[in-house]
């Protein structure tokens, strides 16, 4: 019974890191055609929901994979898919810290930010490094990395 309801939470919030995720990628050839003004315009409208949002589904269903995975079978075909959602959402988040999360700094410089938000957006932050990439640098960054961060959690769903 403990394992089932274990099952069924993780694959809630797997669901919810997938939705978010493929909610980004969805919106990619639509965003692609902005204009600069325009999409750093938009840009900071995702971090209220989508901070929260992914930070639940994606942390939560990466400990709940872990929890998952200590329970099942290592001799069982369960353990090796359990095993492989467990390295897609370890590979969303290595997507998100490398390629998305830098990008989310530059995105929000001006913006005000408090509390939780303001320390999670300023982590990472790179001394020394003067160079402002083109804004079109950084929107393909953000963007095709949410194609991968999809994909990886599409990966761990299926799995589920």
């Amino acid at each position: 019974m403990v394992f089932s309801i274990l099952q069924v939470l993780t694959l809630i919030l797997i669901t919810l890191a997938l939705a978010l995720a493929l909610a980004h990628a969805l919106e990619l050839p639509g965003k692609m055609r902005l204009s600069r003004e325009a999409y750093i315009a938009v840009q900071p409208i995702y971090y209220p929901g989508f901070t929260i949002g992914g930070g639940i589904g994606e942390a939560g269903g990466t400990v709940l994979t872990i929890l998952l995975l200590v329970f099942t079978p290592i001799a069982s075909a369960a353990f090796w898919l359990t095993l492989v959602a467990l390295l897609g959402l370890i590979g969303m988040q290595t997507a998100y810290w490398v390629l998305t999360h830098p990008v989310n700094r530059v995105w929000l410089r001006g913006e005000k930010l408090s509390g939780l938000s303001s320390g999670f957006f300023a982590f990472g932050k790179k001394r020394g490094d003067t160079r402002e990439p083109e804004w079109t640098e950084l929107r393909d960054r953000w963007e095709y990395s949410h194609l991968v961060r999809a994909g990886l959690a599409f990966m761990s769903f299926v799995r589920c």
